[in-house]
């Protein structure tokens, strides 16, 4: 399926990187929601979450420890930082290709669930 993020890993649309290898990549979001927003995608075509398969999970794993990295280089992983995933329309995916946002570099409004009573 051609999607933006599909154009994004051939080329044919320009981004700037901040991570690239055969599996993954990772680029500043255009319309960012954070002072760091990155998106991280896997280069091959998973629509979502829904649609990873046992074979996938090393790359869902790989793409975690890709976030850690960025987290690390980009100066916000001693403060904090956010790795969301939406699934689905209702979630706000917005593109049909697995992605994670990466949010940090200020302090981030609170989420449902994110309290010390819920921890």
């Amino acid at each position: 399926m051609e999607t933006v993020f599909s154009k994004i890993i051939e080329g044919s649309i320009p981004s700037t990187k901040v991570f690239e290898n055969e599996r993954i990549l990772a680029f500043y979001d255009i319309e960012p929601a954070a002072p760091v927003h990155v998106l991280i995608i896997p280069k091959k075509f998973i629509a979502s979450m829904n649609d990873v398969t046992p074979e996938d999970l090393p790359l869902i794993g790989e793409i975690h420890a890709v976030a850690q990295q960025i987290a690390v280089e980009l100066g916000i992983a001693d403060t904090g930082y956010r790795l969301i995933n939406n699934c689905g329309p209702d979630s706000g995916q917005a593109v049909p290709h697995l992605h994670y946002h990466l949010l940090g570099g200020a302090k981030l409004g609170a989420l449902v669930g994110n309290s010390a009573s819920h921890a």
